[in-house]
């Protein structure tokens, strides 16, 4: 367990962005064995283990020698990006003395998690000779600073941030001027700031993962939603190949999940349909595949906050290190069915795991996942489960140690399973 909350720690800081997350994933898969595979090129039907990258999505999957076109799949799927701040095409700007960098918003972070926070800084350039380069100023490059009390007396009253003036990091003084950040990106990636056509660049806290308590029962770390699934995915798939499978374990992590997942490589999107089809060996062969088929949709859920516990369903609350949680929703923002459940249930028994059961309270609305897309696109059975945080879509979050091994045990068992 403690091996694996370091390798964890440790996935999570080679990870900064989706890009970032989709090749440690890919490069990990390599390592175990798994070839690439091209989309655009001839397709390997064969048996063992494949992977697929487009972008900050990663597909992988193994099939076993015994494999037909009708055997059924079991399927992790969770996603690779996180709530942040993104920055703008045009990022240069500054005022007062002050050069800063132009952000938006990506996905639905807790803003103020932001403020007074040392921020690297990573991403992806992508050169007018068509390739990308991946980067990662991974040490205190930006900051986001609050005001001082001083000047608003009223602020622990209530913090008000406007997204377009209170959310701009700085990183130095003098006047703004054109092509500075792209420049010292370039000097950092090796590359000539005149090749660079675009890019896709985030901020991240450098703050490494830590243990936390008296027992060390906790572990805090950026990005845990969700890249503690994403790793808990990858190790279920490996550990599954290594067994007599009647099924097709598969990997997806997907990017764009907290955007709402509509785009080219979100899940909504067409990519892991079309990888699946191809598996199966074919429209005409999937039919009965798909029918035999179940998912696994893994996000982070909501550890009952004690600060807060009016804000819980007092009959379903999840703690750290109970167990993964199955997630349940009567108007389908979790996919999760009676059925599903069961499979679950199953596959934490033969794990010997705990699990919890989350169902928000009436009056708070929940979040969704990809669970009911997935489920929408393909028509495949899908459950809905993951480990309890606090402090979700803040910059830094907070888990159980022992949860992440209890997720990547019940995952494997559940992509193992032929029932």
């Amino acid at each position: 367990m403690d091996d694996l909350v370091h390798d964890l720690a440790a996935f999570i800081t080679a990870a900064p962005t989706p890009y970032h997350a989709a090749a440690e994933g890919a490069r990990r898969l390599e390592e175990a064995g798994f070839t690439e595979q091209d989309l655009a090129g001839p397709w390997d039907g064969g048996s063992g283990g494949r992977y697929l990258q487009r972008d900050g999505t990663l597909l992988a999957w193994f099939v076993p020698e015994t494999a037909a076109p009708d055997t059924p799949m079991r399927i992790f799927a969770a996603h690779t990006d996180s709530p942040t701040l993104k920055v703008k095409p045009v990022p240069d700007t500054g005022r007062g003395g002050w050069r800063q960098v132009a952000v938006e918003v990506y996905g639905g972070p807790l803003w103020n998690s932001w403020l007074d926070r040392d921020l690297g800084l990573a991403g992806r350039l992508a050169l007018y000779d068509g390739s990308t380069v991946l980067v990662d100023v991974h040490r205190p490059l930006l900051r986001v600073p609050q005001l001082a009390i001083h000047l608003d007396r009223q602020v622990n009253q209530g913090l008000t941030l406007d997204a377009q003036q209170h959310l701009l990091p700085i990183w130095g003084l003098g006047a703004p001027a054109e092509g500075d950040l792209l420049e010292f990106l370039a000097s950092e990636a090796g590359i000539d700031p005149d090749e660079i056509a675009a890019h896709d660049l985030v901020v991240h806290d450098v703050n490494p993962p830590a243990l936390l308590g008296e027992e060390e029962e906790l572990l805090a770390a950026p990005r845990l939603d969700n890249l503690v699934s994403v790793h808990a995915g990858i190790g279920a798939l490996l550990a599954a190949a290594a067994r007599d499978l009647d099924v097709i374990p598969v990997f997806v992590g997907f990017d764009h999940e907290e955007t709402g997942s509509e785009s080219a490589t979100g899940a909504a999107g067409p990519l892991l349909e079309t990888v699946l089809t191809k598996v199966a060996g074919g429209f005409d062969a999937r039919g009965a595949a798909f029918a035999g088929s179940r998912c696994l949709s893994v996000d982070v859920t909501h550890a009952a906050h004690p600060n807060y516990l009016e804000n819980h369903d007092p009959g379903h609350r999840s703690l750290p290190n109970h167990g993964p949680t199955l997630k349940v929703n009567a108007n389908q923002r979790y996919a999760t069915d009676a059925p599903g459940a069961a499979a679950w249930q199953r596959a934490c028994r033969d794990a010997g795991v705990p699990t919890q059961v989350f169902v928000g309270k009436n009056t708070v609305p929940c979040g969704t996942t990809v669970g009911p897309i997935v489920a929408t696109r393909l028509g495949i059975r899908t459950v809905d489960v993951g480990i309890p945080v606090l402090s979700m879509h803040s910059a830094r979050e907070l888990c159980g140690v022992r949860d992440p091994a209890h997720l990547a045990a019940a995952a494997t068992a559940f992509l193992s399973d032929p029932i």
